[in-house]
């Protein structure tokens, strides 16, 4: 891969916020998994587990309308196959919205792939794959969704590797009205995670586990319409990408992307989704 140039981080500074410096045990609930979740530290960190019987996950204790969300995440180590560790923020129900970061497990040496996509009133279908620039195993890494009226950015350490505008003027439908939670999750999706499903669990490297801290969140906690774009202290609420950041995406779309739903006829042989043409 090439090497990574740096840059001066976009995403970032944002000041006040209805929720920061999160602590697992006040912020989240373990869901799942019957004691392959575990919170340590005080709360500082959280781990989740997956072995042949069960994986784990948990949910937030709040829910959130708009807010730029943030996660340390190392992935699991080694021959991570046919293992799947998302983090998301979802509405649930049939008609819901969702934001997805998912990661695909791999062979020992082979980069993970990131899986993104998006969802509102029901309908995804918006699937980017990317690599990484470096090993999301070694340490943590930040993961990052910026949400707001104006649109949805992916980023991955401050970097911002995705952008869905909202374009309701266009008639696209955009996630505006159902606060979500954030959720994440350890399991095992070996019939398709890696190559396909050609590249199964192996189950004598479990259990896997998965590491989270530094958990932020500078967010509206209702729909209650609190968050106001004039207040100082909710600058993230009409944040956007300046030129820089359109040229990092670009950059990151050039040399890391590897699957858009905007490129694949195949799939859409009647022509694209309406948002990919937009700018």
């Amino acid at each position: 891969m090439k090497k990574f140039p740096v840059f001066l981080v976009l995403l970032a500074g944002f000041v006040g916020a209805a929720l920061a410096g999160g602590n697992f045990n006040q912020d989240f609930d373990v869901t799942w998994g019957e004691g392959r979740a575990k919170i340590l530290d005080n709360g500082k960190l959280l781990t989740l587990s997956l072995d042949k019987a069960s994986g784990s996950g948990f949910k937030s204790k709040r829910q959130y309308l708009f807010g730029k969300i943030d996660m340390q995440i190392k992935l699991v180590p080694g021959n991570s196959a046919g293992t799947v560790t998302t983090y998301y923020l979802s509405s649930l129900g049939s008609n819901h919205d969702e934001i997805d970061f998912e990661f695909l497990g791999n062979l020992s040496g082979d980069p993970y792939i990131l899986h993104t996509n998006v969802f509102t009133q029901g309908r995804g279908d918006r699937e980017q794959q990317f690599y990484l620039w470096f090993d999301p195993t070694k340490d943590f890494h930040t993961y990052s969704i910026l949400w707001n009226p104006l649109g949805i950015i992916f980023s991955v350490d401050g970097t911002p590797i995705r952008q869905f505008k909202n374009h309701e003027s266009k008639g696209i439908a955009y996630p505006k009205n159902q606060p979500m939670w954030i959720f994440s999750s350890l399991w095992d999706a070996e019939d398709w995670a890696t190559r396909g499903g050609l590249v199964k669990t192996d189950w004598t490297q479990a259990p896997f586990t998965a590491s989270y801290a530094n958990f932020n969140a500078l967010a509206c906690t209702s729909a209650s319409g609190s968050c106001s774009k004039n207040s100082s202290a909710n600058s993230w609420f009409s944040q956007s990408l300046d030129n820089t950041g359109i040229e990092r995406i670009k950059w990151v779309q050039k040399n890391y992307m590897i699957y858009s739903y905007c490129t694949d006829s195949k799939r859409f042989p009647q022509g694209f989704p309406p948002e990919c043409s937009t700018a």
